[in-house]
């Protein structure tokens, strides 16, 4: 399935967080910390708006957005305004 975001929301791929410490212990799903940063995977087209291109990594506000899963894989979709920072 192909989803495009409108106006100017950005699809961000989220990441997987570590599942090891540095110590190396396990640490399960529940208690992992969500990560705030992520790649981009489509823009909308707003251009005027919009800062970012596909492919850039991201960072974006803790609680932002709106979750969704498509064909297994987890995406975020937000406002650009949500978007704090670009990781070069």
């Amino acid at each position: 399935m192909k989803v495009k975001p409108l106006a100017d929301r950005v699809m961000v791929k989220l990441e997987k967080s570590e599942a090891k410490s540095a110590g190396g212990i396990i640490i399960p799903d529940t208690a992992q910390e969500k990560t705030q940063s992520g790649i981009v995977a489509e823009v909308g087209d707003d251009k005027d708006v919009i800062k970012v291109s596909a492919g850039q990594k991201v960072m974006y506000d803790k609680y932002a957005g709106t979750q969704v899963k498509i064909d297994g894989v987890e995406y975020l979709i937000l406002k650009m305004s949500d978007i704090i920072a670009v990781i070069e």
